[in-house]
């Protein structure tokens, strides 16, 4: 048990740290970036598939401001357009032969804020994510120890490596935040 609740720690507060940088990455900073349409959910062919729009199309960006969308099948640019343009994002997307053209504008000081509080509700969420997991953890150690399958210094132990592995999360955590802000308050 010893190592393996260790490393279990390790894993799921990996896991909390991908799903909050995912999220974090769906926040618009004013800088064009595949993350922000790429899990739009698009209603294509005459409303009988529902896929993700990095499974229907490639999407680079071209400069800081412009987002590119290419198709695999040209037959559904106009549904993808459809689901971006109604998606209500704050940008559109305009049709270019064969690819989509999103012009991102730059944002307000305004929307710039409410962004910032956005990102900051998102990293407490990841925080929690990383607590629930340490509690868990906490709690398994500790009916281990009543169980008498493990001694008073293997609990102590367990707690303090499980409270570093925390620790250690928490900073990645609060190194993501400095970057999305930095992100959010370029012009």
């Amino acid at each position: 048990m010893d190592e393996s609740i260790v490393a279990e720690a390790k894993t799921r507060m990996r896991k909390a740290l991908e799903v909050l940088g995912e999220d974090l990455s769906t926040i618009r900073t004013g800088r064009a970036s595949p993350a922000l349409v790429e899990n739009m959910q698009i209603t294509a062919y005459d409303g009988t598939q529902h896929l993700k729009l990095r499974e229907m199309a490639t999407i680079t960006t071209e400069g800081p401001r412009t987002i590119l969308i290419a198709p695999f099948d040209p037959s559904v640019l106009k549904d993808i357009e459809k689901g971006i343009n109604s998606a209500n994002l704050g940008f559109s997307a305009a049709p270019d032969n064969n690819i989509l053209r999103i012009s991102i504008p730059p944002l307000t000081a305004e929307r710039r804020q409410e962004f910032m509080k956005l990102a900051g509700s998102k990293i407490e969420g990841g925080r929690v994510m990383v607590r629930q997991v340490r509690h868990d953890l906490m709690a398994n150690i500790k009916r281990s120890f009543e169980a008498k399958e493990i001694s008073e210094d293997d609990r102590k132990r367990l707690e303090k490596e499980i409270q570093d592995v925390t620790d250690k999360m928490m900073e990645e955590i609060e190194i993501l935040r400095h970057k999305k802000e930095e992100e959010l308050q370029q012009v």
